[in-house]
This record gives C-alpha cells, structure tokens and sequence, in this order.
C-alpha cells in the first residue's frame, strides 16, 4: 500500500487545541465488528461496549516536561525536545535552531550553560547535562509540558495536568498516551465495579509518534524505537482473561504495539526493551481484541495500526464520519472504539 491510501481531507477547525472541561466530556465512535456500522456515544457510554471479565489494559507512562526553550553560546535561540534520557546527565533531543549545533556547542537556558551536544545521530542530538546538573532537575526547572506540533500555542499550566492520564506514573514519555486521557477516577471506579478487569504495562512514547512517512512506499518507512516494560503479572493475567472467554482490550496504540511486540516471538512473554514494531495493513494480531483509541494524523502510521486492525475500508469510512458528525481531532480529541476485524475467523490457538 502507498502512504497516500491513508489520506483524508480534515478541516484545521476539527484539530482539537484545548480539552474539554471534563475528561469524559469526548465523544465516542464505536465501529460494529462484523456489519462495519457505525454508532455516535458519549465517551460515558464506554462501559457499555465492556462486559465482566474484559481486560483493559492501559500505558503508564508519565510525560515528562520535556521541552526546553534556550540559546548557543553564539546567541542564537534553540527550542529542545527531548526524546529519550538514557542516563541521569544525558539524553537524545531534538533541536530547533537557525543553524544546526555543532558537536561540542555548549547550550544555555536562563543564562547559563546546561547541556553539551556531545553526538548527532540523523535528526537526534545526544546531550549531557555540565556539570552540576541531571535532566530530571533540569527539567522540573526549565521544562515545558510538550504539546504536539499541531495543537497551535503555548503550552499552559493546565496543560500540566489535562496533557497526562490519571493513571501515569512512570516518568519517561514525551508524548501522551491520549486514549486514556478521556478515564476520570470515577468512570476507572465504575468499570471495576462492572467486573472489567485493569492491567497496566509501560511503552515510553516518543517524539518520533508525530514523524511523517517521508516516502509513498510505507515498506521504506524505518519507524522510530521506544521503550517497553511488560511484566510477567500482565502476561498471566492476559492468558487469565483468554481461559475465561474475556477480551483484552487495548487503551491506546501504544498498548497494541507493546503487547504485540511482547508476542513477536509467536506467544505473549515478558518483555524489557525496545520496539521498532510497524503495523500495517495485512498483519496478524495476537494479542489485542478490541481498542479504544483517539483519531490520528493522516497517512501517519498510528492511523495505518487503526486500519490494520478494524479492516481498511471500515476505518476510513469511520474517519469520513467522523469528519462529517464534527468530531475532534487528534491528543485533545473524541475516540474510536473498534473490534478486531479478523477475530471471528481466528483458529483456537492464538499464540498465547
């Protein structure tokens, strides 16, 4: 498939640039398993797409205040979006300047010297914190919360908390996981009280989630790596909810990329690494049944795992619904909750 087979026509004023005032304001398009209808909810409806013994599986990941507005020691500004921190005092960034850093370049933030760019790997810096810093300290300092590149201003105080889920507490994402912004304590209450069942993993998400296919042959794409933490308690309780005819249903891509990687070698394992996993049209799921996720970028590869995994033509026609019905767009927006296209005709043994 080419990367423009995933185009759709968006209107700018459809980009969500604010949350709602409650989490669980968002609207919700459920897309039928078989029949391919389509079903205008409430975000407050969502229990009733569960049922007892469902397994929902959410991504604890913290966003970290990962942006970083300072200058070169020439002067000029530099914006700093860090991607990963590999150590205390160092980390890989990006960096937005008028003329690229040069290895060695001191940067400075609130006048004085913080990080040296010390290796460039393609668009990545590797920075390392002088002396007397960390990146976390730095950070709680200086750091912004990293809104994405299409929600148009200034991030806000507010954006502190509304730009994280209720849930996150492992410090390391620069992204949030956004299907699980729309949860409140009270509804994450309701559904324990349903007999849904919630299981936690971590996938740090990276900056790389907003990087565009750059060529129409998505088999070029070379996706970008993000670190993954699957425990052998979520192994188990996955293989619990199978035994019991429940359905382990994803918060978010990050979870379906986490889990399915965690399965790459044909049964769920534990799992501490990195993924580079691509999911497109045509892969075998083993792991996910069902996912709650946001509306995504055109021709990005979030939006490629969505049709993967509720079937082309069905996701695009939602999206084209979704366009029409005025839903919101994108980590501020409305959700999408979708069955596994393939999961009536799956043969018993499901590599778990």
């Amino acid at each position: 498939m080419d990367s423009s087979d995933f185009q759709y026509a968006l209107p700018a004023e459809l980009i969500a640039q604010r949350p709602l005032p409650s989490r669980r304001d968002s609207r919700l398009l459920v897309l039928g398993k078989t029949s391919g209808c389509l079903t205008d909810l409430g975000f407050e409806d969502f229990p009733d797409c569960l049922k007892p013994g469902d397994l929902l599986v959410f991504n604890d990941t913290r966003v970290i205040p990962a942006r970083l507005f300072g200058r070169k020691q020439t002067g000029g500004a530099v914006e700093i979006l860090i991607e990963r921190v590999t150590a205390a005092e160092r980390a890989w960034a990006h960096i937005r300047a008028s003329k690229a850093p040069r290895i060695g370049a001191v940067l400075w933030v609130d006048d004085r010297p913080v990080l040296e760019v010390v290796a460039r790997d393609q668009s990545l810096y590797e920075l390392v914190a002088c002396a007397g810093e960390t990146l976390e300290s730095l950070l709680s300092e200086h750091g912004h919360t990293p809104l994405p590149p299409y929600i148009q201003r200034s991030d806000e105080p507010a954006d502190k908390e509304r730009y994280q889920t209720v849930y996150a507490r492992r410090a390391g994402a620069v992204a949030a996981p956004t299907a699980g912004l729309h949860f409140d304590p009270a509804l994450l209450e309701s559904l324990t009280g349903l007999g849904v069942e919630a299981a936690f993993l971590t996938l740090h998400v990276g900056a790389g989630t907003f990087q565009p296919i750059r060529s129409g042959d998505i088999a070029s794409h070379h996706m970008h790596a993000e670190r993954v933490s699957v425990d052998a308690d979520l192994v188990q309780r996955v293989r619990d909810t199978r035994a019991h005819g429940g359905r382990v249903v994803a918060v978010g891509t990050t979870v379906v990329r986490a889990l399915e990687s965690a399965a790459a070698g044909g049964q769920l394992e534990e799992f501490e690494g990195e993924t580079r996993l691509f999911i497109v049209p045509g892969y075998r799921f083993r792991v996910v049944d069902a996912l709650l996720t946001n509306f995504h970028l055109p021709e990005s590869t979030l939006l490629m795992l969505v049709c993967a995994f509720g079937g082309y033509d069905a996701v695009m026609q939602a999206y084209r619904h979704a366009v029409d019905g005025r839903y919101r767009f994108f980590s501020y927006g409305d959700a999408m909750f979708l069955n596994r296209a393939a999961f009536p005709d799956l043969p018993p043994d499901r590599g778990m």
